[in-house]
C-alpha cells in the first residue's frame, strides 16, 4: 500500500496570514484613518489587496460602526416614552438647570420650533394660557411672518399674565404676525346653567367653534398636588376646596379640566362649570402639543398619557426620567 501523502501545512498558515492582513487592513482603514493606498504600502501588499481585505472584512462582521452623539440619552428617553403609549411624538431637551423656570424655557423654545414646523398660512392655532405656553410664546422665532388665527381653547381669567389666555394668546400672534381672537367669557361659570348660557352666546360659541377646528392646539398640563401648582390661581374657592378635589382623584389639568391618574375626567364640581373646550372636542385637533417640566409635572404628564390625549410631547431629560421611573415602578402619577 502506497504511502499517504502527508497533509500540507500551507494552506492552513496562508490563511492566518490572510486573516493577520484583513486585521492590519481593518485597523489601520477605519480606526487610524489611513488610505488604501497608504496600508497597501505599509503592508507591502497591492492595492487591490487591500480593497478586497477590507471589503472581506465587512462582509464577515468583523467592523463594527457605532456612531456616540450627545443627543443619544435623549432620543433614548424619547423612544421609552413613546413605547408607553398615548403619545405619537416625544420631544425631550437637555435639563439644562435646576432652577424650573430656565428648564421651561429651553422646553418652551424646542416647542416653539416644533410649532413653526408644522404651521402654514391659513391655519388656526389653538391654547391655554398657562406658564408652558407663554414659555412657547416666548421661545417663538419665526424665519417670517405667518397668516394664522389664535385662538383660546378656554375661558378667561384676568390676574397674572400666564393665566390670561387672551394676553397669551395676543402674544403669541403678534409674534408669528397673525390674527388673535379674544374670549369674553370667565374660566368659570358660577353654575352649571350659568355655563351653558355663557356657551349659548354667540361672541363665545364662535371662539370655541374657530377652536374646534383648529390645526394645531398647544397647551400646558398642570399639576394638581403640588403647592406651585397655577391651578389654584384660576378660581378663589379652588385653594379651599383642596380636600374634595383631592377626594374626587383628582392627580393633574389639562384645558382646566381635573383628571385623574388614568386620565379621565374627575366627578368635581368646577369640572361642571367649565368654559372651556371638552376633551372629547380637544381630541378632534390634528395635533395637539403638549409643554410641561419640572419635578412636579412628571406624574401629571403621565395621567394624560394614560388618557391618550396628546399626540407630542415636549419635556426635559429630568422630566423625562421621573416620567418612566413612575410608570416602571407602577407608581400612581
Amino acid at each position: 500500500m502506497p504511502n499517504a501523502k502527508p497533509k500540507s501545512a500551507s494552506a492552513p498558515r496562508e490563511e492566518i496570514v490572510i486573516a493577520r492582513q484583513m486585521h492590519q487592513a481593518l485597523v489601520l482603514h477605519f480606526l487610524e484613518g489611513l488610505t488604501q493606498a497608504q496600508i497597501a504600502d505599509q503592508l507591502g501588499i497591492s492595492h487591490a489587496t487591500v480593497n478586497r481585505l477590507i471589503k472581506r472584512g465587512r462582509q464577515l462582521g468583523l467592523v463594527e460602526i457605532k456612531i456616540k452623539s450627545p443627543v443619544e440619552p435623549l432620543v433614548e428617553i424619547e423612544e421609552q416614552l413613546l413605547a408607553l403609549g398615548g403619545i405619537r411624538r416625544a420631544v425631550v431637551v437637555p435639563t439644562v438647570s435646576e432652577n424650573p423656570q430656565i428648564a421651561l424655557q429651553a422646553v418652551g423654545e424646542a416647542a416653539a420650533r416644533l410649532m413653526i414646523e408644522e404651521i402654514a398660512d391659513g391655519d388656526t392655532i389653538c391654547i391655554t394660557g398657562g406658564k408652558g405656553v407663554s414659555a412657547v410664546v416666548a421661545g417663538l422665532q419665526p424665519p417670517r411672518r405667518f397668516d394664522i388665527e389664535v385662538i383660546p381653547a378656554t375661558g378667561c381669567v384676568q390676574g397674572k399674565h400666564y393665566t390670561d389666555v387672551n394676553h397669551v394668546s395676543t402674544l403669541m400672534a403678534d409674534r408669528l404676525g397673525g390674527r388673535s381672537f379674544q374670549i369674553h367669557a370667565p374660566l368659570f361659570a358660577d353654575s352649571e346653567a350659568e355655563r351653558r348660557m355663557l356657551l349659548g352666546m354667540r361672541s363665545v360659541a364662535d371662539v370655541f367653534k374657530r377652536a374646534r377646528e383648529a390645526k394645531v392646539a398647544v397647551v400646558g398640563i398642570g399639576s394638581i398636588l403640588s403647592d406651585d401648582s397655577s391651578y389654584y390661581d384660576l378660581h378663589p374657592s379652588s385653594s379651599t376646596d383642596r380636600e374634595a378635589i383631592e377626594r374626587s382623584g383628582a392627580s393633574c389639568e389639562l384645558l382646566a379640566h381635573l383628571l385623574n391618574d388614568h386620565g379621565r375626567v374627575c366627578d368635581y364640581s368646577l369640572n361642571r362649570r367649565l368654559v372651556s373646550l371638552t376633551l372629547s372636542e380637544f381630541a378632534s385637533i390634528p395635533t395637539k402639543i403638549g409643554v410641561a417640566s419640572g419635578p412636579t409635572k412628571a406624574g401629571p404628564i403621565l395621567s394624560v398619557m394614560r388618557g391618550n390625549h396628546l399626540d407630542t410631547l415636549v419635556t426635559d431629560q429630568a422630566t423625562g426620567a421621573r416620567i418612566l421611573e413612575l410608570a416602571k415602578g407602577g407608581e400612581h402619577p
